[in-house]
């Protein structure tokens, strides 16, 4: 199983809408390093859902139910995900970048991509994080 962050505007679709469909295409990704790690995902991946805009934080774990086909009539890709559970206390960015295990996370690297992949430790530094009592 691999882990991956998946960035999404909480206005225009968020962890709530996904939990709402229950199960929904991950469509849109136009960049093509963020595109090839959808590739890369496969049935039974997880994934945290992070809201980017005003709030910066990792609210929820979806899991991978489709692997990536052709998203459309272009050579751009899509996969389905479900609403798995929203984390205990959502995780914010600064909480991420004040987390030594986190320093090297492909999201804090390269901040613009939508589609991240995460290490097991990474992951369990987050999950980690969300599990903490505020």
């Amino acid at each position: 199983m691999s882990y991956w962050l998946l960035k999404t505007e909480p206005d225009s679709y968020g962890w709530a809408d996904l939990v709402r469909e229950g199960e929904a295409e991950w469509t849109g990704v136009r960049n093509h390093t963020a595109a090839a790690h959808l590739r890369a995902m496969a049935v039974g991946d997880l994934a945290l859902i992070y809201h980017s805009g005003a709030q910066k934080a990792a609210v929820g774990v979806a899991e991978v139910t489709r692997a990536a086909h052709v998203d459309g009539a272009v050579p751009w890709v899509s996969v389905a995900v479900a609403a798995r559970h929203p984390l205990r206390t959502p995780v914010t960015l600064a909480g991420m970048k004040a987390t030594p295990a986190l320093a090297g996370m492909a999201m804090l690297r390269q901040s613009r991509l939508s589609v991240c992949p995460s290490t097991a430790a990474e992951w369990a530094a987050i999950t980690a994080l969300a599990d903490q009592i505020s």
